[in-house]
């Protein structure tokens, strides 16, 4: 079963709805500036009437104001949080070097974390510098998933022998769990 990702989703279909409706009002207001829109003609009043609305409309108004840029700066605040940066890592002696990317580093732990019972879908990133490396682990478990015997698997087998492949004594490591959505039950 494959996880959502909606957050994401939901951001990218409200970036692209906000942009088409920017491009269409740009598109209209230049049409009647230009006269090429005919429908309204560039020196009419945008609205009929010269008497202000009622008190209610301008507090109704203000108050959404408020809530779109609680939104945006909420919005905002996202956008900063980033996956720290992973960098190569290089090994070398007199008789040569080698270069590490920290993916490849990371894969077989993904991989058998990937195959523990209860497991959806593991990511990973292995972040910052050769002497002292950080562990951001982001693992999606089935509703059956036991996130207490998958932490155990990490801490007892998984983690040590990772130490031990990159020839480190410690792995600071945050370990995020996410749970997939249940399948919705098909009707026969």
């Amino acid at each position: 079963m494959t996880s959502l990702n909606r957050p994401a989703r939901l951001n990218r279909v409200l970036l692209l709805m906000t942009g088409l409706v920017m491009l269409a009002a740009t598109a209209f207001v230049t049409g009647v500036c230009l006269q090429i829109v005919t429908a309204v003609a560039p020196g009419s009043a945008l609205v009929p009437g010269t008497q202000l609305p009622p008190p209610w409309v301008l507090y109704v108004v203000a108050g959404a104001a408020v809530v779109v840029a609680g939104l945006a700066a909420r919005w905002l605040l996202a956008q900063l949080a980033r996956a720290p940066k992973s960098t190569t890592w290089h090994f070398g002696d007199d008789t040569g070097q080698t270069s590490l990317d920290p993916g490849a580093a990371v894969a077989p732990l993904l991989d058998e974390v990937k195959d523990l019972p209860g497991v959806a879908d593991a990511r990973g990133t292995l972040a910052g510098k050769q002497g002292s490396p950080t562990l951001a682990l982001v693992i999606t478990a089935d509703q059956e998933g036991n996130p207490t015997e998958i932490r155990r698997h990490l801490a007892e087998t998984a983690l040590p022998r990772l130490r031990q492949a990159l020839d480190i004594a410690d792995l600071p490591t945050t370990v995020e769990f996410r749970f997939a959505a249940r399948a919705p039950e098909r009707v026969r």
